[in-house]
């Protein structure tokens, strides 16, 4: 009852703050140069717009938009599928996808709105589009929990992380608290930002949710709950480079939206026949998630011009590091925690976002900033992560874990067979 009257609470306060906060200027500014782009993030050439001379046309604000219902496609059917690959825990899995998307999109809008973190003004396109890829970092560390929450849980967990990652979105790209100078982090498609976030945060919840039960309970999947996981794995690589493209300006989209494509390509290869030395057939998990690798290792990169081989060995390489993650690293670490990452995203995303965030020292001339940007955000997302574990644990947790009937209405406790 506690549980649902803070919830209640917390959406009337939402909607009243959203309501009455001051709007951000829609206004936009002068474009940088193709050449300042490729040193920085594009969340910092988003906030670097001079309210007093517009001149952003209003076309490129509709193609971003375009590139946003992309991006929101991923959130709610690719993210939503690919977690469906626990098989008692299906429905509930994308009414947490469900929940944690309709409440992280507009809790960031709120504190942008309010310059919680010193948020100039830019356009509302590129305002939705951060609100996206903040969501995309919380479905991600949900993945790391999944299935050891209760529904609510869920939402209260909305609330811790999306403050925590405007903060390190805030340090790392705009210079905040004066740890990193400004503008000297490369990291366009969010490999570090988003994707290593998100996990690391999601690693240092379960250090503090993951109880005996939990782990000795198994994590089952099925025909059915395997080929949806790889439908939604499906649509995440094809949307992914708009993902990485969303807010590059106009003249660098093509080679970005290539550099991923073959990144992708190249993971998805290096996936394949790394299945085959380690496991000598095919796992329907490793094609669904090692797949992406390459989308997730390319993002530091994926704005860089004449960059196709480049990106091509990055995929194969992410690819390869995701399989043997998958196959061969996560059943010793869980042995050795004795901690559940439910989906893996460690090797998903974690592990390859670090990749990326690395292989962009070599390209860029302020390797130390680039290096320094990976550790703070490690730092933050692992000790915010615990912290966000213990307060979740104060709200109880689930009588048996991986299950739709505890919470949801349905005709049976098992899954039908095939």
């Amino acid at each position: 009852m506690r549980l649902l009257l803070s919830l209640a609470v917390f959406s009337v306060m939402l909607m009243v703050l959203l309501a009455f906060s001051t709007p951000v200027s829609a206004q936009d500014a002068v474009a940088p140069t193709a050449a300042a782009l490729e040193q920085v993030h594009p969340l910092q050439v988003i906030m670097r717009y001079d309210a007093v001379a517009p001149t952003a046309n209003a076309l490129e604000q509709v193609q971003r938009y375009e590139r946003a219902i992309h991006v929101m496609a991923m959130l709610l059917v690719g993210f939503g599928f690919l977690m469906v690959f626990v098989k008692r825990y299906g429905r509930s899995a994308l009414t947490a996808t469900y929940l944690l998307t309709a409440a992280g999109l507009p809790l960031y809008f709120l504190f942008d709105s309010v310059g919680l973190f010193g948020q100039p003004p830019r356009p509302i396109t590129d305002r939705l589009l951060c609100a996206e890829f903040a969501a995309a970092s919380l479905l991600i560390c949900a993945g790391a929990v999944l299935g050891r929450l209760k529904m609510g849980q869920y939402l209260i967990l909305t609330v811790l992380f999306i403050p925590c990652y405007m903060a390190n979105e805030w340090i790392v790209t705009q210079g905040g608290c004066g740890i990193l100078p400004r503008d000297t982090f490369l990291d366009t498609g969010g490999s570090i930002i988003i994707h290593a976030f998100g996990a690391f945060f999601g690693l240092g919840a379960i250090l503090t949710m993951t109880t005996r039960t939990e782990f000795d309970a198994p994590i089952e999947s099925d025909a059915v709950s395997d080929r949806f996981s790889l439908l939604g794995s499906m649509v995440l690589w094809v949307f992914w480079p708009s993902f990485c493209s969303a807010l590059v300006p106009a003249q660098d989209v093509p080679h970005t939206a290539i550099n991923v494509i073959l990144a992708l390509c190249g993971a998805t290869l290096a996936t394949y026949f790394a299945c085959m030395a380690l496991r000598r057939k095919i796992s329907p998990a490793d094609i669904a998630n090692a797949t992406l690798a390459g989308g997730v290792a390319i993002g530091a990169l994926c704005a860089r011009p004449d960059f196709f081989a480049g990106s091509f060995v990055i995929g194969l390489a992410a690819g390869a590091l995701s399989a043997l993650g998958f196959a061969v690293l996560q059943s010793r670490l869980q042995a050795v925690l004795r901690k559940t990452d439910t989906c893996g995203v460690l090797y998903l995303h974690g592990l390859p976002g670090l990749l990326g965030g690395l292989a962009a020292l070599l390209f860029i001339a302020t390797p130390g900033a680039q290096a320094a940007g990976i550790v703070v955000t490690v730092a933050i997302a692992v000790v915010t992560g615990f912290i966000a574990g213990k307060v979740l644990a104060v709200f109880g947790r689930r009588g048996v874990p991986y299950v739709d009937h505890e919470e949801l209405i349905v005709e049976t406790e098992a899954e039908p067979a095939e």
